[in-house]
């Protein structure tokens, strides 16, 4: 039986539509008369780009990658504006309808592992009323998902070894593949139905949490008797 389960937050939890970034790329298209998608696509390349070096010593939080990143969108793009400014969320967090039922379904020790900043992640969560046993932010290890340190310290608050935990969550790279290079059973949330790049393995595939907590039983039940005598 798992003894934990790791939980990713935005996209997973709590709703991430992508209508605050989504909002900025088509001002920023609209001023230089280009397509919000081209504007997007740069945006989202340039923050992974400095995302995927902001670890250790060089680590960044969400919140200067993402003003750094679209401060050089706007000069790609030859736009003037204030990156700063532009990237104070301004939007309402909304959990997904399954999540709460999901949450309270769980009777083992959940462990929330997001890539978030730590005071913005639980200002959320305290507005949502969500309780989870522990939090790990990628503030807190100085690394980003698909990057070990944020799973490995959940393990450690958690007190469990890998194969005693499911991690649930809907990236296939950050969530499932981060996961998974540590031998973590993991459960993707495919709630777009996007379906997971080839070459990348879940131990499940669901669209909703509701589905995911069903899984997760099932998933136990075969474990247990494939390891009875």
């Amino acid at each position: 039986m798992y003894e934990a389960v790791l939980l990713d937050v935005y996209g997973t939890l709590v709703r991430d539509d992508g209508e605050w970034a989504a909002a900025i790329a088509g001002h920023v298209a609209g001023l230089a008369s280009v397509p919000a998608a081209q504007v997007a696509r740069e945006w989202d390349t340039r923050i992974w780009a400095l995302a995927d070096g902001a670890h250790g010593a060089g680590f960044r939080t969400l919140h200067d990658l993402n003003v750094a990143s679209l401060a050089a969108t706007l000069e790609h793009f030859g736009v003037c504006g204030d990156a700063e400014r532009w990237c104070r969320r301004q939007d309402e967090a909304v959990l997904f309808d399954d999540s709460a039922a999901f949450l309270a379904g769980l009777d083992v020790p959940v462990c929330l592992v997001s890539d978030a900043d730590t005071v913005s992640l639980h200002t959320v969560l305290r507005g949502l009323g969500v309780r989870a046993d522990h939090v790990v932010t990628s503030e807190d290890v100085r690394a980003y998902k698909p990057r070990p340190e944020p799973f490995e310290r959940a393990l450690r608050v958690l007190g469990v070894p890998a194969s005693a935990v499911v991690h649930v969550g809907d990236s296939p790279v950050a969530d499932i593949a981060g996961a998974g290079a540590l031998g973590i059973d993991t459960v993707f949330v495919d709630r777009r139905g996007r379906g997971l790049p080839a070459g990348l393995r879940a131990t499940c595939v669901v669209s909703t949490l509701t589905q995911a907590g069903e899984a997760i039983g099932a998933n136990e039940a075969n474990r247990v008797r494939r390891s009875s005598p």
